[in-house]
């Protein structure tokens, strides 16, 4: 595995000749995840009379109507010291991020496998999950609807349908040589973070409470917790010092473990755990959303699109959770990074007997660009092109095309990223060879594909676009973060810190971030939508400028200079030939009586979308790469390999390439997953049957490629004001694994010259056994 940096120089403040944004760091809590003594909410020691929790269900039932629940033989198990009901909620029994339709705790009605019906707590964590198992529980059921297109055939809708639309009179189905059609059914995803959902509740009184939470979104578990109790917010105190993993998982899906945690000590008076196991977890929490597409394309000679129409039926579970955003995405990237002329895009957001399905790395890019990818292939594999070409005919022109719902693309670095890296994968000559292999290759055959990546960066909920931070510089120099944004192993932390380094001059080691908590910085949006720098980033520099000022006004009178000339470098303050050491221009603030601490904010500019109309500014600007992938299959056996991947990536000035290029690699690794070993599979009565990792394959090492080559596009930076004129990372390039999926596809193509393969995702042996076997039967 190879990585590199970027080879320009990094762009940063004019006044600090010393980079600490730019600079490759050791993530902050490297040490401590390599010794073990990183402390996750689970290893924070318990306070006396702990409590221990597990959630009680229906064992045997996805859908119907509790008619007897006997709790008697769970109250009288060994150690147990409560079991809570619907009933004992006070004030609001609803851990919904919006719409109000998710109970914490179930008043009878079951509606997926695993819906919670009561809790028990215990004086350890063994007891009450085998008290839990004792429930007598009857139940009127009912025949559970379980996939997406059985609901769709159903009519059982969540919400309504949605469409983007765009007709012109020039173009579209009636002036196309071509028209065909198109299907393909995509799997879920489990998250399978390392660390699984746990929160920890502290009652201080009567009137307050503090959580130690596993969560992307601390100030909606405060919010949800109070409107539970009956409080204000200000009574609940939530923190987050890190996360093992998240993906998305516990944007949303950790409230309801806190709310639980959250009851039981405010019934008990005593400190309360609810840490789910990996079974529960896999079962009672939601996933990535299983989509259905249906299309119809029209295009010339060339494959040159004049007509897309498509239907995304996705998997939204039992209740709405953030099923309306995920959706939209999906809508927002089926274009990925093509002009479609004429459009139509329309989802239809279907609900289901099984756990609602949630936030996940991309939340719903990830479907509408596999789909857009797997047309191209289709397209492609039609009128006789290579693939690659028909995508570089299709693409955007920078400043010249419109997406389906109006915003204008521009800065777009995809077709420079494409052309360089079809050149340094020698992407041409390996065409020709695979060619060659497949003709003479009975039994085994490989497949290769160059695909891009156009990621639309921005919370599409427009008031979730803002960041805060506060920062204290103390008499001795040091400098303390806090910011909005959560930590769940992605750098945050540490890219934020160098960012206020760079600042005020000074190595990022000497400031020390805190963990995320509601007391110090009120009403964060989630860390999610790839913006966690870009909104909190931006909050802290602008908060650490605001000290900075200061000091600069304290040097200059010291130095008798013009504020403009002082710099900020090296741990130094200087102007000309007089300078002062940072620590001690600190003190010296202190001993003037001048402030070293200040609130930050940032509101991300320009941002307009109608979502009535369909039209507008969702982004404020595409995060933009491509991957090229080579595969080898078993036709045999439907056994595939991944041989080889080059991977180039615009991440504008990185403010980490260390941490960044991590990011891809990781994304990368789990967006190949997703479309290929990763499978959910639930029983006819609604019941998921790969709740472990004995039955759920995530990627290991062996399915990494000893051929990885991953590099950072070297950018001129954001044209967009972003902090460092970086662009986000974290989420964009889970897509770059479509390269995975239309390298299988096209593999599968060398059996049926001129057809497309009917290729399901994920490309599993038993999938790619299907799709052969439907070729043969064609034949």
């Amino acid at each position: 595995m190879t990585s590199r940096r970027p080879n320009d120089e990094v762009v940063i403040a004019p006044k600090n000749t010393r980079k600490a944004a730019g600079d490759s760091m050791a993530h902050d809590s490297a040490r401590g995840h390599v010794r073990g003594s990183a402390v996750y909410v689970d290893d924070i020691p318990e306070p006396k009379a702990m409590l221990h929790l597990a959630p009680g269900y229906a064992r045997d039932h996805a859908a119907g109507t509790v008619t007897h629940m006997d709790l008697s033989a769970v109250r009288a198990a060994p150690g147990v010291v409560a079991v809570l009901t619907a009933s004992d909620i006070p004030f609001v029994n609803d851990c919904s991020p919006a719409l109000g339709d998710d109970a914490i705790l179930s008043d009878g009605d079951i509606t997926f496998h695993g819906q919670v019906l009561f809790v028990v707590a215990a004086e350890t964590r063994k007891q009450a999950l085998n008290a839990a198992t004792l429930a007598q529980i009857e139940v009127d059921a009912a025949a559970p609807t379980i996939s997406a297109r059985a609901g769709f055939e159903q009519g059982s809708l969540l919400m309504p349908d949605y469409t983007f639309k765009r007709k012109s009179d020039s173009t579209g189905t009636a002036n196309a040589a071509h028209q065909q059609q198109g299907s393909l059914t995509m799997g879920g995803q489990e998250h399978f973070y390392l660390e699984g959902q746990v929160s920890m509740a502290v009652p201080f009184g009567d009137d307050e409470m503090q959580l130690y939470v596993s969560s992307q979104h601390p100030a909606e578990i405060q919010h949800i917790i109070a409107q539970m109790l009956g409080w204000t917010n200000a009574r609940v105190m939530v923190d987050c010092r890190r996360m093992g993993g998240a993906f998305g998982g516990k944007e949303s899906q950790a409230a309801q473990w806190a709310a639980l945690a959250a009851l039981v000590a405010y019934k008990t008076g005593r400190p309360a755990k609810m840490r789910l196991d990996r079974d529960d977890d896999m079962r009672l929490t939601g996933k990535r959303h299983d989509f259905e597409c249906d299309w119809s394309v029209s295009h010339n000679d060339a494959g040159v699109i004049s007509n897309v129409e498509v239907d995304l039926i996705s998997r939204c579970g039992a209740s709405a959770d953030l099923s309306m955003g995920i959706n939209d995405r999906a809508m927002f990237h089926a274009d990925n990074a093509y002009f479609y002329p004429d459009v139509r895009i329309t989802t239809h957001k279907v609900w289901t007997n099984t756990v609602s399905n949630t936030a996940f790395r991309g939340f719903g890019g990830p479907q509408g660009m596999l789909f857009a990818e797997r047309m191209m292939n289709d397209i492609a594999f039609r009128v006789g092109r290579d693939p690659l070409d028909v995508r570089y005919d299709n693409l955007y022109r920078d400043g010249a095309d419109i997406t389906p719902y109006g915003m204008p693309v521009t800065d777009f670095t995809l077709p420079d990223i494409m052309q360089q890296l079809e050149a340094s994968a020698d992407y041409r000559a390996r065409v020709a060879e695979i060619e060659a292999f497949n003709a003479k290759s009975a039994f085994t055959k490989k497949g290769i594909a160059l695909t891009p990546v156009k990621f639309g960066v921005s919370f599409t909920l427009k008031h979730l676009n803002q960041g805060a931070a506060l920062i204290h510089v103390y008499a001795d120099g040091s400098v303390h973060l806090s910011h909005g944004g959560t930590e769940m192993g992605q750098g945050l932390y540490t890219k934020i810190s160098q960012i206020v380094a760079s600042v005020f001059g000074v190595d990022a080691r000497a400031v020390r971030a805190s963990a995320t908590r509601t007391d110090k910085v009120p009403n964060a949006s989630p860390t999610a939508a790839s913006s966690g720098t870009d909104l909190n980033g931006k909050a802290a520099e602008n908060a650490a400028l605001t000290i900075r000022a200061r000091m600069a006004r304290l040097a200059a009178s010291m130095f008798n200079c013009d504020n403009e000339t002082i710099i900020f470098d090296g741990g130094m303050v200087k102007s000309g030939d007089s300078e002062i050491a940072f620590t001690e221009l600190a003190g010296q603030a202190v001993l003037n009586r001048i402030s070293l601490s200040s609130t930050g904010f940032y509101a991300t500019p320009k941002l307009v979308w109608e979502r009535e109309k369909a039209w507008g500014r969702p982004f404020l600007y595409f995060a933009c790469g491509a991957a090229c992938s080579e595969v080898e299959i078993d036709i045999l056996t439907g056994e595939m390999r991944v041989t080889r991947v080059d991977i180039l990536h615009d991440v504008g000035n990185s403010v980490n390439p260390a941490i960044d290029i991590g990011q891809i690699e990781g994304g990368f690794v789990q967006g190949m997953g997703w479309l290929t070993t990763e499978e959910l599979v639930f029983s006819d009565d609604g019941k998921l049957m790969t709740h472990a990792p004995s039955t759920y394959k995530i990627p290991t090492a062996y399915d990494v490629p000893e051929d990885f080559n991953v590099a950072l596009y070297s950018s001129k930076g954001n044209l967009e004001d972003t902090v460092h004129r970086s662009r986000a990372v974290g989420e964009p390039p889970l897509m770059l694994a479509n390269s995975v999926y239309c390298a299988v596809h096209h593999a599968l193509a060398s059996l049926c010259p001129g057809q497309s393969p009917d290729l399901s995702a994920p490309t599993t042996p038993e999938a790619i056994l299907d799709a052969i076997t439907k070729i043969q039967a064609a034949k």
